[in-house]
């Protein structure tokens, strides 16, 4: 090895050990932590209602309304594009939702719920919901506010 080579071995340690001590890495762990935590307990309970969290997402995202084309329904939900053609095709497949074509435009088609879909959504959003409340009522109005406020600006941050 030579006298360069150890330099630059040395120099990045150096930078290794200096990018370790970065203020922001306790907030983003804890940030992941609290969503990995989120999730479990998020998650845990919709599988108990008969769905993934994906497919809760889209029967929740697609309630109270008269349907959504993919694209509307990729951009509302946390599911991307891809992702959701399956997504789909199993909700279909559980009789949950349908494909429509509107007449006024025949290139695309909207996503509805079913009279069951409609069921489902009535029943598993109110029971999630309560479900959640169990938690977040730990908090007061103004903790709520706070964490939200602190979420929007670090995603704004990535945004």
């Amino acid at each position: 090895m030579t006298q360069a080579d150890v330099q630059d071995k040395a120099a990045l340690q150096a930078a290794t050990r200096q990018a370790a001590k970065a203020p922001f890495l306790p907030v983003m762990r804890e940030l992941a932590r609290t969503f990995q935590a989120f999730s479990a307990y998020d998650e845990d309970h919709i599988r108990q209602l008969n769905l993934t969290a994906p497919q809760f997402d889209v029967v929740c995202t697609l309630g109270n309304t008269a349907g959504m084309t993919m694209g509307q329904l990729a951009e509302k939900t946390l599911v991307t594009k891809g992702t959701l053609t399956g997504i789909i095709d199993r909700l279909e497949l559980k009789g949950l939702v349908r494909r429509e074509v509107p007449p006024e435009n025949r290139r695309c088609f909207m996503i509805v719920l079913t009279t069951e879909g409609e069921r489902v959504f009535e029943a598993v959003f109110p029971a999630h919901i309560a479900y959640l409340k169990e938690r977040f009522s730990q908090l007061n109005q103004q903790e709520l506010e706070d964490i939200e406020l602190a979420l929007k600006k670090l995603r704004q941050l990535f945004s």
